[in-house]
């Protein structure tokens, strides 16, 4: 069977798996046709190891994850770190001093060594918080003071706002108190903090020259702002139907919606 492109790259929250977390059947069922006729499929992800491993082990793809937005490329299978990106020890420390100054109901959520960590406090008062933490599927360890992290070990912060109107109060809080790093929107209420240079589109793009594959052999798929470089740095990137404008509006072309089996359509203009 010929397929169009060798690589399939879907992101999962809103393009793979629905609201409630499961993965939409027909696009399963779509990915493992696809790796069946030689495919290869690479998970691309705002989440971290805890939180795509289970989506990992479902779809079976054998391939390193793009995880934390391209801070990291990790082989889930092993565990090993193929390519990592930190916030170093400067920015943490400016990011961690200025939490005091973020608008009310945003709430920060560091990563480190693979785990996510909260204040107490923040959980008990924030739903939003709880939300986020239950639809990945995340343990939030208690912190008592962000000086208990490794400076130089944190990987991303995660900013959850109670709605999505803080969002831009948000990002200038952290414009204003730190440069040389990259803000990303990932959902609606999610504005997410990463190393300098971190995108999906950039782990992308240094994954597949270290797997020889030619970019133009890469079809990838997302919703959300935060897969934009990376629809745009494959060479067909598409968009589900109910993706944000701007990343419809970046797509090659726009397939059904999440629910409606989006994935399973690029499948089928791929692998006819």
């Amino acid at each position: 069977m010929t397929r169009a492109v060798d690589w399939i790259v879907t992101d999962l929250d809103g393009t793979l798996v629905e609201r409630d977390g499961t993965i939409v059947a027909a696009s399963h069922a779509a990915l493992r046709r696809f790796m069946d006729a030689g495919g290869t499929v690479v998970i691309a992800t705002g989440r971290g190891e805890e939180s795509a491993l289970p989506y990992y082990r479902a779809l079976g793809p054998g391939t390193p994850s793009i995880l934390y937005n391209g801070a990291r490329v990790v082989d889930l299978g092993t565990g090993d770190v193929l390519h990592r990106r930190t916030l170093g020890a400067a920015a943490w420390a400016k990011l961690a001093d200025g939490f005091g100054d973020l608008p009310g109901g945003v709430w920060p959520v560091p990563f480190s060594g693979g785990r996510a960590y909260a204040r107490p406090a923040d959980v008990a008062a924030a739903p939003a918080l709880r939300d986020y933490a239950r639809r990945d599927g995340l343990g939030l360890l208690p912190v008592g003071s962000w000086d208990e992290l490794p400076p130089a070990d944190v990987i991303k912060v995660m900013l959850i706002c109670d709605g999505p109107g803080l969002m831009d109060a948000a990002e200038r809080a952290v414009t204003r108190t730190v440069s040389g790093v990259t803000l990303v929107h990932s959902e609606a209420n999610y504005l997410e903090v990463l190393p300098e240079g971190s995108s999906k589109g950039a782990a992308l793009r240094e994954l597949a020259a270290a797997r020889g594959v030619p970019l133009d052999r890469v079809a990838a798929i997302g919703d959300n702002p935060n897969d934009l470089d990376m629809i745009r740095a494959a060479g067909l990137g598409a968009a589900v139907g109910d993706a944000a404008e701007a990343v419809r509006a970046a797509a090659d072309v726009v397939v059904g919606t999440c629910a409606d089996g989006g994935v399973a359509d690029l499948v089928a203009r791929v692998l006819p």
